[in-house]
């Protein structure tokens, strides 16, 4: 008897367009380069004989379940996702697609920009719209203080600039 496992918490329906050309263009990708590939390999692979000890044989079928549960998914997700391409009613409000700096109590500056949860760089200048930080974040302005809750502490920081451009730059 297996454990019950609750459904993951889906994240936001929302994407920047940036984020949602990303999608479709690993979609393609794998749709028509990386599956026919691995598809002429498996196909390779089970012309030399014995398949249930042909690791070749084995390790492309299971790369051809995982392009296929990544198809499905980016299908199902590109269908349900929201792209936000309009600027907020106020550009000085750090909303859905800003990029924002803050100064941290020790001087340091941070740049990050809200995005979808699809769209998150572990570098961490793109933070998920999900995360603590965008959440303490929104609807803040420049020189307004934001208090980040985080598992080792409050994290305190000053908003320094607030914009909207596509290249990151102010």
């Amino acid at each position: 008897m297996g454990r019950y496992r609750p459904p993951a918490r889906r994240g936001s329906p929302y994407i920047t367009a940036d984020g949602a050309r990303a999608l479709r263009r690993e979609l393609d990708w794998l749709w028509r380069v990386k599956r026919p590939a691995v598809t002429q390999a498996v196909a390779e692979a089970a012309a030399q004989g014995d398949r249930s000890e042909n690791a070749e044989y084995i390790y492309g079928k299971k790369q051809l379940r995982e392009i296929d549960r990544r198809l499905r998914y980016l299908g199902k997700r590109l269908d349900e996702v929201r792209v936000v391409e309009e600027l907020p009613g106020d550009p000085t409000r750090i909303r859905f697609g800003a990029w924002f700096e803050l100064e941290g109590e020790g001087g340091e500056i941070r740049r990050h920009r809200i995005v979808g949860p699809d769209e998150i760089d572990t570098g961490g200048s793109r933070i998920s719209v999900d995360s603590p930080m965008a959440r303490a974040a929104l609807g803040k302005r420049a020189d307004d203080p934001v208090l980040v809750h985080t598992p080792r502490g409050d994290l305190e920081f000053t908003v320094t600039a607030v914009w909207y451009e596509e290249s990151g730059r102010k």
